[in-house]
């Protein structure tokens, strides 16, 4: 992707942050950058400038109120509310799709009615127990969730090893395994995880909730976004040293996207897409 595309992408990209922002300033939901997009917005006041897709995170609640309000505020016509286990979305995170648009990776979707629009990430941010115990079991259901939805979405692998967890995930019980991932029971605790958010490691998905407790104002491109108070710990857990850049030859292993056309739909590239060669992308170069 040429620089100027990327731009392209990433600017539409803020259009939709933008839509997100006035959903949750009307409805006072909590909600802040994350990940690749805080750090950008640390160290670049913007996007980073390679990097191509834009994630926000919610705690479970205010993430819950923000999918009930969303399909209310945002015009239809132009953008998509992708729910969590929705009838054409296994997953367990949403997001926001732009309709008329194109946004493809390099994976055989099962479901020919998946949206392939480029996309915000809408990420929601759990309850992980006080107990050692049962945080390991949590990280250990949000992978067989993570297996059973990879698996209905279309995910295919060289691996044995996997395709052999796929199997017999299968069978296993959605409802248990998720409401353990979550810990919906109970109060609030002192931690929390994003097991379904940006970092496949437990050290890099769990954090104090006081991180998430207080947002700040940052500049992002040309607005202002909240952003965790916390940052600096936050970023420091999900990267280390987030201060230096990536060396240049790492940083296309971050793309996401094979083919991103802001003028047509998805729907014209699914037979290109049912032909890609499938490979693995890094999703922590910083």
């Amino acid at each position: 992707m040429s620089d100027a595309a990327r731009r392209a992408h990433q600017l539409e990209m803020l259009d939709m942050l933008k839509e997100i922002d006035r959903v949750c300033q009307k409805h006072r939901i909590a909600y802040a950058l994350f990940a690749g997009t805080l750090l950008g917005a640390v160290r670049h006041g913007g996007f980073i400038p390679w990097d191509d897709d834009l994630d926000v995170v919610f705690p479970r609640a205010e993430y819950a109120r923000f999918l009930r309000a969303a399909p209310r505020e945002l015009d239809g016509e132009t953008y998509f509310l992708q729910r969590e286990f929705s009838e054409h979305w296994p997953m367990p995170y949403s997001k926001l799709r732009r309709n008329g648009t194109a946004c493809i990776e390099r994976w055989h979707p099962r479901d020919p009615e998946t949206h392939q629009g480029v996309y915000i990430d809408l990420f929601p941010c759990d309850n992980l127990s006080d107990f050692a115990v049962v945080r390991g079991m949590q990280f250990a259901a949000s992978k067989l969730v993570l297996a059973k939805c990879l698996d209905r979405r279309g995910y295919l692998t060289g691996s044995a090893a996997k395709r052999l967890l796929l199997r017999v995930c299968r069978p296993l019980p959605m409802g248990p395994l998720l409401a353990l991932a979550q810990l919906r029971a109970g109060a609030e605790t002192r931690l929390v995880h994003t097991f379904f958010g940006a970092s496949r490691r437990y050290g890099k998905s769990v954090y104090p909730r006081a991180w998430f407790a207080e947002t700040i104002p940052m500049r992002f491109e040309d607005g202002v976004f909240p952003v965790p108070a916390r940052f600096d710990a936050l970023l420091t857990t999900l990267y280390g040293d987030y201060r230096t850049p990536a060396p240049p030859a790492q940083r296309e292993l971050k793309r996401h996207a094979e083919i991103v056309d802001l003028e047509r739909s998805y729907k014209d590239y699914l037979e290109i897409q049912n032909h890609m060669e499938i490979r693995a992308y890094t999703r922590s170069i910083r």
